[in-house]
């Protein structure tokens, strides 16, 4: 609420929240939450739902369901993992088409830049993408090649001139780099992917955004060592966001066993003391959000048998866990709630320029939530396609009890956006 937190009744009228009044336990036609906590439903604004052409990965169905079920009410999709991606109009309205009755939570979508495609910028976005995404280092997708800085330089004017965000996956690969020598090894693929790709890949990305103007967004940071050189073009007044996820503050690579392929990520999760500065620059507002960057495969394709960090995809799956992973984090740190909805709700919702929070006239995106429940997530308790994350058995703080999407408290009650 705009005032903080307090008993209330808020009231729904199609589909929007129509007024917010004292709280009346013996109203009639309300819902008593009892001791719950009612939230503003969550945005995460990377994601990848598959659909169409890899929905044996994922799927809008299997996606929408885990995000609602983890207080999420909106969620955008990455433009890559689905076939065709998208890279231009006709694959977005594929895209949309295939979302037709499976959406339990709003969706939108952001278009892809790759090369040759940079005359299509115009188009996406009179097509209604939220933004524009471009992988700097090979995508992992044959489909969805890296951008160059020369089609950075063409497509950031047009995104700067129509006021869209370009999201940028920021890794620049040399060659100068160890093989691994032995695959199991996290340590060894840690190595493959060294803090210098990111930092060259957002020294870049700072240089172009000065001079084009174009918002630019760097999606899942992973190198604290990058912060410096954003806290400067931050204060410059430089229009840059920055995001990270779950997995980069949860996680640190002492300990992440060998052979522990459901944590394989790109970029890789680093150590202690880098996850401890990721989380210290959330906490100042210099890291602007948390998103889940909910990538999930089969999972033949993550080598649980031999091991491989060489052959598994690199990708983690937590749109169902990342708000109990936060809250825990938060409460220990002595935060509030209200900080994890400005990370998780109110900023990615800037972003991409969506509603966000108890008000009247927002659309009635809430959840309840409890906040005290303590609970460990096991492959039954999950909704996405398959149940391979690595926070199975983990301890987690906070339940989300019930989800309404415009109002609606069932399932399939989401739209796009």
């Amino acid at each position: 609420m705009p005032d903080g937190e307090s008993p209330a009744t808020v009231r729904i009228r199609d589909g929007r929240i129509a007024s917010i009044e004292a709280y009346e336990s013996e109203a009639p036609n309300v819902e008593d939450l009892g001791d719950a906590v009612l939230m503003p439903g969550l945005v995460d604004t990377h994601v990848h739902l598959n659909e169409p052409g890899r929905t044996e990965w994922e799927g809008f169905a299997t996606g929408t369901a885990a995000a609602r079920a983890g207080g999420f009410t909106t969620l955008i999709d990455m433009p890559l993992n689905s076939s065709p991606v998208t890279t231009s109009a006709e694959a977005l309205s594929s895209k949309r088409l295939a979302s037709e009755g499976q959406l339990s939570v709003d969706v939108g979508f952001y278009g892809g830049l790759v090369p040759g495609n940079a005359d299509r910028m115009g188009e996406l976005i009179d097509a209604g993408v939220r933004g524009i995404k471009a992988f700097l280092c090979h995508s992992g997708i044959g489909e969805f090649p890296n951008a160059t800085e020369n089609d950075l330089r063409q497509a950031m004017p047009v995104l700067a001139e129509r006021g869209v965000p370009l999201l940028a996956h920021a890794e620049l690969a040399s060659e100068d780099v160890p093989a691994m020598a032995d695959p199991r090894k996290y340590a060894d693929y840690l190595a493959t992917r060294p803090p210098s790709f990111e930092r060259d890949a957002i020294a870049l990305l700072i240089r172009l955004c000065r001079e084009t103007g174009c918002r630019t967004h760097i999606v899942h940071l992973a190198d604290a060592g990058c912060l410096p050189m954003l806290a400067e073009a931050k204060n410059q007044g430089l229009p840059i966001t920055v995001e990270t996820c779950p997995h980069y503050l949860a996680f640190a690579a002492e300990n992440i066993p060998d052979g522990f392929t459901l944590a394989k990520c790109a970029p890789p999760v680093r150590d202690e003391g880098n996850r401890r500065a990721l989380w210290d620059a959330l906490q100042s507002g210099l890291i602007d959000m948390v998103v889940s960057d909910h990538s999930p495969c089969p999972p033949d394709m993550k080598s649980l048998e031999e091991g491989s960090f060489e052959k598994a995809w690199g990708g983690i799956s937590s749109l169902q866990l990342g708000l109990s992973i936060i809250w825990k984090m938060a409460q220990e740190a002595g935060l509030g709630l209200r900080d994890v909805a400005a990370w998780m709700g109110a900023c990615p919702a800037q972003l991409v320029g969506v509603p966000f929070g108890i008000e009247p006239g927002h659309p009635a995106h809430l959840f309840a939530f409890d906040p005290d429940a303590v609970w460990a997530p096991f492959p039954d308790d999950l909704l996405h396609r398959h149940k391979l994350t690595p926070y199975l058995g983990m301890e987690m703080r906070g339940r989300v009890l019930r989800t309404y999407v415009h109002g609606n408290p069932e399932l399939l009650a989401g739209q796009l956006v």
